[in-house]
């Protein structure tokens, strides 16, 4: 697993945790920290594009060395 994947799953991850506290508690971590912003809107932008390259890795053997 490259740089690139590592990054994109934790960010993946956050967002994900994001979303559960969304659902739970109703609670926008990202809008709480950030507020209504342009950073904000470039985080969810991020999440999105970890998202896309971490459908990379169903396809990636990660096995071989």
């Amino acid at each position: 697993m490259n740089i690139i994947q590592k990054i994109s799953l934790v960010l993946t991850i956050i967002g994900a945790l994001n979303w559960g506290l969304i659902g739970l508690f109703n609670m926008n971590v990202v809008e709480m920290i950030f507020g209504d912003s342009m950073l904000a809107a470039i985080i969810y932008m991020l999440v999105g594009i970890a998202g896309i390259i971490n459908i990379m890795l169903l396809f990636t053997d990660l096995d071989t060395k």
